[in-house]
Parts: C-alpha cells; structure tokens; sequence
C-alpha cells in the first residue's frame, strides 16, 4: 500500500558530498528516495551568499512596482524567443488565463540565421530584453542563474549516482551551450478574473531539474504520482524548492516522475514573488533512455500518457511545444507555421 505525502522531504546540499569527493550513500538514498516517490523537495545550504535569495526577491519586486508601460517596453511579443516581459493574465495553462506576470530570460547568445524547418526550437536561442533604467535586475538575475548552473549540475550529478549511473551521465547533453531558462514571476490576485484562484494551473516541466526559489507567502502545491492529495510546499526562507522535468521521466520510463504541481494565486491585495530556474540541455540534445539497474527498472512507471501534453525525447521540440501553448499571441506572431 502507497503512503499518502503530506510534506516535502528538505535535503542538505552540504552534506551531499563527503571529505573525499564522492558522494554519500546517506544523501544519495534520501535524493533517490525524494526523486522516485515524491519528485520534488527542498534543498538548502546550495551556496548562496548570505542575504543574496531575499536581495534578489526585493529587486524583482521593485521592477514589478515599475510603471506599466515601462514593463510593456520589454513586451515578449517582440521575441521569437519567448523572453521579456509577460503582461498579467496572458499566459495560459491548461487552457486558463494564469494570475501573473513575469520577465522570462535564458542565455544571450547571436540567434541563429538560418533555422531547418524541421527544427523549428533552434530560434529559441536569442537575445534577452532588460530594463535600460534598472540595469540591477539583470544583474542579480544573471549572478542568480550562475549560481542555478553549478546547482543543477550537481543535483543532477547526484541523480545520476541515485539511479546507478556514472556521475557525468547527463553531461554531454548540457555541454558547451545549455538553453536553461529563468523567470522572474510576480503573482497577484484578484486582478485576473477570468484566472480565477489559479496562480498557475495544474502542469509539468519540460525540462531537466527546476530549481525555485519563493517567498514566504506560498501557494505552490504538488500532487504526486498515484496520489489525489495536494501537499501545500510550505517555503523555507532561501531554501530552493527541486521538481523533476519531463526529460527525466523520458529517460528513465518513468522512474523518475515530472510531478504535476501548481500555485494558489494570493489573496487579493497580496504579492508573491518567485524565481523558477529551469537547468536543460542543448536545444539540439535528443534524451534517450537510461541504463538503469534492474532493481530501479522494476519501478518504472511508465512514461504518463497526456494526449495533451505528449513527452518528447527532443528537448527542443519538447520545450518550444510548451511555449507555444502558453503563449498563444507570441506564438502566432513568430511561428505562425505551426497555427500558434
């Protein structure tokens, strides 16, 4: 009989390692334990510096207190890379306006000039667009996603030990350009009524590792696999909450599980304010299934049959398909091929 989670477990990423190197059995069957039957949990101690998560929070808020139509100058329409400023209530998930608004941003690199038809996800890769009166919040952002980095790639260093895999199992994929993306996310309520409650619906992530960081208002939820009940993710102040994405439960058959979550919008008159740091792969990287040990083999699950969310092992393919059903208007604007 499964146990019903009424709570996330919370891991310590500086005892992950011991004096030699290697990693401890300890923390690495608390990490597989976490990945496998929940696939979401709380790290804390992950280096950053003292004061720098909250520094970060009230930076984002500041943006967010920003005039309107200085927000609207970085007006994501204008990308074909999905990035900038998301007006309140455009996002859509689950066919639902979301209660929210945000900066999304990924690497800066030159766009590519020509793009294979049948590679559409390769135009992802583009410029961001910051705030040229508020150069400090691309600052904190970018020292932010530094720090994501090393995190991700040590939390998925330890994934790959977990399921019985050399620790660099996953390093090729990431090498040379990984397209990790950031979002800086303010929630608000009552201002969206065709939202609703919803913050952000019921969803997946395409990626690899989630790495988000909160404040202490919550409303992120999880429901895990085979369970009705949502377990409430009360925030640890500058802890990071870690969620698993779709190309993990593509590459193990679902021993590893994307763990469908949501958030709460706020009361009215309440700000929430989050930074959800997605660690992926090269838009080109294509994830097949892992080796893993016949004991875990024995508890894959399966990967989860969404008609209409279908896992692709292509991380571009997989990732752009979920830009374009949350954004709609920026979609038919740059990928008017495939009817966004």
């Amino acid at each position: 009989m499964s146990t019903t989670r009424t709570s996330v477990p919370v891991l310590d990423l500086s005892t992950a390692r011991t004096p030699d190197g290697a990693f401890s059995p300890e923390f690495i069957d608390a990490l597989r334990d976490a990945a496998h039957n929940v696939g979401f949990f709380q790290v804390t101690n992950y280096g950053a510096t003292p004061g720098q998560a909250q520094d970060l929070l009230d930076t984002i808020a500041a943006f967010f207190r920003l005039p309107l139509e200085q927000r609207l100058a970085l007006d994501n329409r204008n990308s074909a890379q999905f990035r900038g400023y998301t007006r309140l209530g455009t996002e859509i998930t689950r066919g639902r306006a979301d209660s929210r608004e945000q900066i999304d941003f990924g690497p800066d690199r030159e766009p590519l000039a020509e793009v294979p038809a049948d590679k559409l996800f390769l135009r992802l890769q583009g410029h961001n667009q910051w705030p040229d009166g508020y150069p400090e919040l691309e600052k904190a952002a970018e020292r932010w996603a530094a720090l994501m980095s090393g995190v991700g790639m040590e939390l998925l260093a330890g994934i790959s030990a977990a399921l019985g895999l050399p620790e660099d199992y996953f390093a090729e994929p990431f090498a040379q350009s990984p397209a990790w993306m950031g979002k800086l996310v303010h929630y608000v309520g009552g201002q969206v009524p065709e939202a609703g409650t919803q913050g952000v619906g019921s969803h997946a992530d395409y990626g690899f590792v989630t790495l988000l960081l909160q404040d202490g208002v919550g409303g992120l939820e999880v429901q895990p696999h085979g369970q009705e009940e949502w377990i409430a993710v009360e925030p640890i102040p500058g802890a990071l909450v870690v969620n698993l994405g779709e190309m993990l439960e593509v590459a193990t058959n679902g021993y590893l599980m994307a763990t469908i979550h949501r958030v709460t919008a706020p009361a009215p008159g309440v700000d929430r304010y989050s930074v959800p740091f997605f660690w992926s792969p090269r838009l080109d990287a294509v994830i097949g299934t892992v080796p893993l040990p016949a004991g875990l083999a024995a508890e894959a699950r399966g990967v989860s049959d969404d008609p209409e969310n279908p896992m692709l092992s292509s991380y571009g393919a997989n990732v752009l398909k979920g830009w374009v059903r949350a954004h709609p208007q920026t979609a038919a604007i740059h990928y008017p091929e495939l009817g966004g």
